[in-house]
């Protein structure tokens, strides 16, 4: 899962408004301040563990290990997370009809599978700052889609908000490439592909979540895409590759919990206090996260090619939700 906002924090913004979680802070409610703060620490919480993933995967790959094997790693170790998150939304919910189950195998396959897949791909080719910066742009993704598959107006505001976080992401990728050459153009198309995958998910996951809840969703397709990952693997790779140095374990067990299992947690926690807007206002923190964790842990290069397209994109996205809101 990777996290606009992280993925999963969009899937729960989208997702708040079928199931009827409160949505105060974006209605124009005041939440007391002890509410507020609460609210606004999960939520900050849950930016920084979503954009931590691209970093442990980047340490992951200083040990020789390959994208397959590192992302059956992921999703092995939260599969049963997953499913229990799965299990506990579902208690006492109307049993899956044949139609929802199809619903969940494939945005099990198209927003999670192939997006991860992907997405690990990509980080063996470009900085987790640029990785980041390209999974930001996922709202303007589902827009395009949007009017690409349902004909659905888009704002001259929403354009010239696309064409601002656009321009942020052609600044950092064409200073990277102007270093590193093709290998940055094939992660970074890697990544925009991955990003896609998930869009697509979040144009086609409307219907679904509204049955079933945001929840009760991303368990059972996260659940699906962690069997199809294990299985990639068990095809593509033979089983002696799943014999990694002992940091990989470690770093694809803290990837699954504190990176892709608890910021969906405490993204919903934080939309229940704080409401949806006001989350994803929030989420803005997390290219910044990349950022930094980048320079302080993965000694990744900070200059100004990378701060201007950081400020970029993250004042295109914002300008983007506002006009949405506004719409």
């Amino acid at each position: 899962m990777s996290a606009a906002p992280g993925r999963s924090q969009a899937s729960s913004y989208r997702s708040a408004r079928h199931e009827g979680t409160p949505v105060s802070a974006e209605a124009g409610a005041h939440p007391g301040s002890s509410g507020l703060l609460g609210g606004l620490a999960l939520a900050v919480t849950g930016s920084i563990a979503f954009s931590g993933k691209a970093i442990i995967v980047k340490l992951a790959y200083r040990y020789g290990v390959d994208a397959i094997t590192l992302v059956m790693y992921r999703m092995l170790f939260a599969l049963p997370l997953f499913a229990a998150m799965a299990w506990w939304a579902g208690r006492g919910q109307p049993a899956l009809t044949g139609r929802d189950r199809l619903g969940v195998l494939w945005l099990g396959l198209t927003g999670y599978y192939l997006a991860s897949s992907l997405d690990f791909a990509g980080l063996q080719y470009i900085t987790a700052s640029l990785e980041r910066l390209i999974l930001y742009l996922t709202p303007t993704l589902v827009l395009l889609l949007g009017w690409a598959l349902h004909r659905r107006p888009v704002r001259r505001a929403q354009l010239l908000a696309m064409a601002v976080s656009y321009a942020g992401v052609v600044l950092v990728f064409g200073h990277q490439l102007s270093l590193d050459g093709s290998a940055v153009a094939w992660g970074s198309l890697l990544v925009f592909l991955s990003t896609l995958s998930y869009a697509m998910y979040l144009s086609y996951s409307g219907e679904l979540v509204h049955r079933l809840g945001a929840l009760r969703l991303a368990g059972l397709a996260t659940s699906v895409a962690c069997v199809l990952c294990i299985a990639q693997f068990l095809v593509l790779r033979p089983l002696s590759a799943a014999q990694v140095a002992t940091p990989v374990l470690w770093l694809s067990l803290l990837n699954a919990t504190a990176c892709t299992a608890l910021p969906v947690l405490l993204v919903m926690m934080a939309i229940e206090r704080i409401g949806p807007a006001l989350t994803a206002q929030t989420g803005m923190i997390g290219p910044m996260a990349t950022i930094l964790m980048g320079v302080l842990i993965l000694d990744e290069p900070l200059n100004t090619w990378i701060v201007g397209g950081t400020v970029l994109v993250v004042a295109g996205i914002f300008m983007f939700t506002r006009s949405a809101r506004q719409a």
